[in-house]
């Protein structure tokens, strides 16, 4: 599939409803447990999420946008959300989190990027050169990546108890991603 603004942001829409419907009102057994140590909880991965909607993705748009390759993108902080989302409920990361999505959509969908727009050029700290377009397409499969880690992470809560059919559960022999 081609890149499309549209269908990105199609799909990066949905994120914060799948998330809901899967997480809201579980225990902390399905939400809090994590794949070891420095990796992600369901709860982390939505703190995650959040931190990336106020400091990554439209964050590097728009220097993109305003400053091409000129000034390189600030280094991420993939465990803000230990500090972020101390003390908060699931409930309240999951609202914060549609609300920033949402509000970010807009102003993506505001831009009406075209061609032009897409091949501009920022300045990676790590991976060097990347276009707009290709920042926009990993934001969505970065969504995919932490909606599998989730789904995952809650399935090896039971990988004991399944018995003989964990030889047909895919999810279960699926090696963690999280590092």
């Amino acid at each position: 599939m081609a890149f499309s603004v549209d269908q990105t942001v199609a799909l990066l829409g949905r994120t914060p409803g799948a998330l809901r419907a899967l997480l809201e009102g579980l225990s902390e057994g399905w939400t809090k447990t994590n794949e070891g140590p420095e990796t992600f909880s369901p709860y982390d991965v939505v703190g995650h999420l959040i931190h990336g909607e106020k400091t990554d993705w439209m964050v590097r748009a728009r220097i993109i946008r305003e400053s091409g390759e000129s000034r390189p993108f600030d280094r991420y902080d993939r465990f803000a959300q230990q500090r972020d989302s101390a003390g908060r409920s699931l409930a309240e990361l999951l609202d914060e989190f549609a609300r920033l999505r949402a509000a970010n959509l807009a102003a993506l969908r505001a831009w009406n990027l075209g061609p032009e727009d897409l091949a501009r050029r920022g300045m990676h700290p790590a991976l060097g050169s990347v276009t707009l377009a290709q920042l926009l397409a990993t934001w969505a499969v970065h969504d995919l990546t932490h909606l599998h880690q989730v789904a995952r992470t809650m399935a090896h809560q039971y990988r004991a108890e399944v018995g003989p059919w964990s030889a047909f559960l895919g999810v279960l022999r699926c090696q963690g991603h999280s590092d």
